[in-house]
């Protein structure tokens, strides 16, 4: 057995130290973080100029009308008007999109990504699925318009609530299929693999390891979309929501949402003698509009800390 000499040992001890407590200076890799923290820092730049332009002339509305102006009703005046018709639309459509979506997607991510076959068939509806997420919005207006509005009028009672609903849920449907399948693609096939060892089923397998482990990333998926949903204008519309006095507030009548609201007081002219105008209460609307999916975040994050807790046992 050669002997190392003892030179040669100390010098070959030095190189590994030196490599591994020394950053290699690499030209490339330091242009790429340096364009990424740019990136990153423009971003929050623009995130925050957009808070201050709607939270700034905000503050006298709040400050002016207060609570009144949550439960006011839409009208001509911008000192007299309120948002409460686009409260209850933006409110019940999300409910309308959750219990709609959710089931519908998660279902569909499941037989695709546990049960179907991979076939030519199965390729080519995942294919359309992901077509389908990057539809324009008031493509799905129209597809409302025909059928949840036309076709299903029984059903709907036509220009209402319930077929805002219905719309916003297909636009999104195609995105929650993505990000569940996405989701329950990442579960380790060990943890799959140790269920079946024991005796579990395939669908005892799904219900209880796969989609508790996957239930953060479809719930990031929901909110996400559901985000994208509530901000939609185009889709609502092509259904007949309307921007005018309504005369009531129900499911199955006249309705509106903020995000028409907003659209109807954006492009108005100010009444002389007001002491607000109408900018100022189309951004507070647009602040409650972000307060009310910060509210549907909350609860989304809520289940999914209990998920995660659930999944690793704490």
């Amino acid at each position: 057995m050669a002997l190392v000499a003892p030179s040669v040992r100390t010098s070959t001890q030095e190189e590994v130290r030196r490599s591994l407590t020394t950053r290699d200076r690499n030209i490339a890799g330091l242009v790429l973080q340096v364009v990424l923290l740019i990136a990153v820092m423009m971003t929050l730049l623009i995130l925050f100029t957009l808070l201050v332009r709607l939270i700034g002339p905000a503050l006298p509305v709040f400050g002016d009308r207060g609570t009144a102006f949550l439960t006011g009703t839409i009208g001509s005046n911008p000192d007299e008007v309120g948002i409460w018709p686009g409260i209850y639309g933006s409110f019940f459509i999300g409910l309308g999109i959750l219990a709609i979506s959710i089931p519908l997607g998660v279902a569909a991510a499941i037989y695709l990504e546990e049960y179907a076959h991979d076939t030519r068939f199965t390729r080519f509806i995942v294919v359309n699925i992901r077509n389908l997420a990057g539809v324009p919005a008031v493509i799905y207006g129209v597809l409302g318009l025909t059928i949840f509005v036309g076709w299903l009028d029984p059903v709907t009672s036509g220009k209402t609530v319930i077929a805002a609903a219905l719309t916003l849920a297909v636009l999104v449907l195609p995105i929650i299929i993505i990000t569940s399948s996405e989701a329950i693609r990442a579960v380790p096939q060990g943890l799959r693999d140790a269920g079946y060892g024991v005796g579990a089923s395939k669908w005892e397998v799904t219900r209880d390891h796969v989609l508790p482990y996957a239930a953060p990333g479809i719930l990031t998926g929901t909110v996400l979309s559901l985000a994208r949903a509530l901000g939609e204008a185009a889709p609502l519309i092509l259904i007949g929501a309307i921007t005018g006095l309504l005369p009531a507030t129900s499911l199955d009548g006249p309705f509106t949402a903020l995000p028409m609201t907003i659209y109807s007081w954006s492009a108005k002219a100010d009444v002389a003698g007001a002491d607000l105008r109408f900018e100022n209460v189309a951004a507070a609307a647009g602040v409650v509009l972000l307060a009310l999916v910060l509210l549907f975040n909350v609860f989304a994050v809520y289940f999914r800390n209990r998920f995660e807790k659930k999944r690793t046992g704490t």
